[in-house]
């Protein structure tokens, strides 16, 4: 590669190296992805969930929800948060008033944020993605107009125990922000293919879970900067959006 205007053969020589890392990091990504791809066929699900649908007046269940292909992406939506998360509410809203524990999680927002927007390009190539919250339905529809979230498809697990099954609910109670990956066999049978396990393992000082670290771009974005990730995490209002974080 050419040099860039005015650089030392000092950040030459160390770019140059990084490029290395970068291509070997590529080829990691690309051999941990073909290793996911070849996972033998995994547990059949329990049973057809029926879930209720936004913006639907009929349960749909969980075999209804694929779309002509043999995939389906269910991300299970923090909403209520858990417990312990004390991060500000939003900061106007139906949701402004409500309780700490009974609200959405302002890190799962911040990533649905970001899925909406892309949402056009994924399924018109072939993606299938459902966003499952244990929130009531009611409650579920009216944060999901309050964000004009209109792209993705949301589903209230609360009257099933498909969260509980599939680690978005732990033993004590509290949600879990986990992918799951579903494949409809030739059989007919709906198995699971892969879900984000990568949550519960030990990760190295300093480090998030970043179980769907590849789907971050949020992440993904400051790790291309100087500084790196902020010591900080998602809220639902920021001070230079023109509002300020409430208490």
């Amino acid at each position: 590669m050419n040099a860039f205007p005015n650089e030392t053969s000092e950040y030459r020589a160390a770019r140059n190296a990084l490029l290395e890392s970068e291509a070997e990091l590529r080829r990691h990504m690309e051999s941990v992805a073909a290793e996911l791809r070849a996972l033998p066929p995994g547990g059949e699900i329990p049973e057809d969930y029926e879930f209720n649908c936004v913006g639907g007046s009929m349960p749909v269940r969980i075999s209804e929800l694929f779309r002509g292909g043999d995939t389906l992406m269910i991300y299970q939506f923090m909403f209520p948060r858990h417990v312990h998360d004390r991060r500000p509410r939003p900061g106007d809203g139906i949701f402004s008033a409500l309780p700490h524990e009974e609200g959405p999680c302002p890190s799962c927002t911040a990533l649905i944020d970001s899925w909406e927007g892309m949402m056009p390009h994924f399924e018109g190539l072939g993606g299938n993605l459902v966003i499952v919250a244990s929130a009531p339905i009611v409650r579920l529809a009216a944060f999901v107009g309050e964000k004009g979230w209109k792209k993705l498809r949301f589903l209230s697990a609360a009257r099933n125990g498909f969260m509980q099954a599939y680690g978005g609910i732990d033993a004590k109670g509290q949600p879990v922000p986990m992918m799951t990956v579903l494949k409809r066999w030739p059989d007919g049978k709906i198995r699971l293919q892969w879900a984000s396990e990568l949550f519960h393992a030990p990760s190295e000082p300093g480090q998030d879970p970043r179980h769907l670290g590849t789907v971050e771009p949020l992440w993904t974005l400051f790790d291309l900067t100087p500084r790196g990730r902020p010591d900080a995490d998602e809220q639902f209002d920021y001070h230079c959006c023109g509002r300020s974080n409430p208490v």
